[in-house]
C-alpha cells in the first residue's frame, strides 16, 4: 500500500498516511479516462447555438419571377440558401451533447486517476484545514509552505466556504471536497492537496468497485 507524508500548514512533516492500493495504486486505463473527460466536457456545453434555416427567415413568401420564360433560373423564394440575406443550410440546431458512462467506467476512471496521481508523487496530504475566516493571504502563505506553484486543486472532506473564499481569487487554485471530485479536476490540475479527513471521505465512497 502506498505511504505518504502528512504535513501541517506550516509544511512540516507531522506523520505519514496509507493510502488504500485498490483507489491509489490500481491499474491506470487511459482509455477510461479519456471517455469521462469527454463526457464531462461534453456535459458543458450549453448546446443553444442555432442557425435560420429557409422555412425561418422572415419573407420570401412570393415567387420573385415566373416560372418560365424569362430566361432565368427556376426560383420559389428569396430566402434560398443561394440569396443574400437567405437560410442556412445544414446550419447548427440546440442539442444536447451530454452522453452517459457507465458507472464501472467512471469508476475506473477515477481510481486511474489518482493512481497515476500518487505514481506521480502529486499527492500532498494535510493533517487538517481549518480556517476561522477567509484569508487569501493566509492561503497563499500555506501553499508557499507546501511549496505549490502550479495549479493545484484542493479537496476536503466536508464543504468549507472559508477554504473556497480564501482560494478563489488565487490563479490556478481550485477548492472542491470529496463526494464530488471528478476525474477532469483531478487531472487538470498539477497537485492535489487533500486533507486526511478527505482521503478517508474519499475511501470510503470511491474504494469499492
Amino acid at each position: 500500500m502506498p505511504q505518504l507524508p502528512v504535513f501541517n500548514t506550516r509544511g512540516e512533516q507531522v506523520g505519514e498516511i496509507t493510502l488504500s492500493a485498490e483507489l491509489f495504486a490500481a491499474p491506470i486505463s487511459e482509455p477510461s479516462m479519456h471517455q469521462v473527460v469527454v463526457a464531462y466536457l461534453a456535459a458543458q456545453r450549453q448546446g443553444t447555438h442555432a442557425t435560420l434555416t429557409r422555412g425561418r427567415v422572415r419573407g420570401g413568401g412570393r415567387k420573385p419571377w415566373r416560372q418560365k420564360g424569362t430566361g432565368r433560373a427556376r426560383v420559389g423564394s428569396t430566402r434560398s440558401p443561394l440569396w443574400r440575406a437567405g437560410g442556412v443550410t445544414f446550419g447548427p440546431a440546440p442539442r444536447d451533447y451530454r452522453f452517459k458512462v457507465h458507472r464501472r467506467v467512471r469508476r475506473l476512471a477515477l481510481r486511474s486517476a489518482f493512481s497515476s496521481k500518487a505514481l506521480a508523487e502529486d499527492i500532498i496530504v494535510l493533517d487538517d484545514l481549518a480556517m476561522a475566516e477567509p484569508k487569501t493571504k493566509l492561503m497563499k502563505e500555506i501553499l508557499g509552505n507546501l511549496k505549490v506553484a502550479n495549479k493545484a486543486l484542493i479537496i476536503t472532506g466536508e464543504p468549507a466556504q472559508n477554504v473556497y473564499l480564501s482560494a478563489r481569487n488565487i490563479p490556478g487554485i481550485a477548492v472542491t471536497f470529496a463526494p464530488v471530485v471528478n476525474v477532469y479536476d483531478l487531472l487538470h490540475h498539477d497537485k492535489l492537496i487533500m486533507t486526511r479527513g478527505a482521503v478517508a471521505k474519499i475511501e470510503e465512497v470511491f474504494a469499492r468497485a
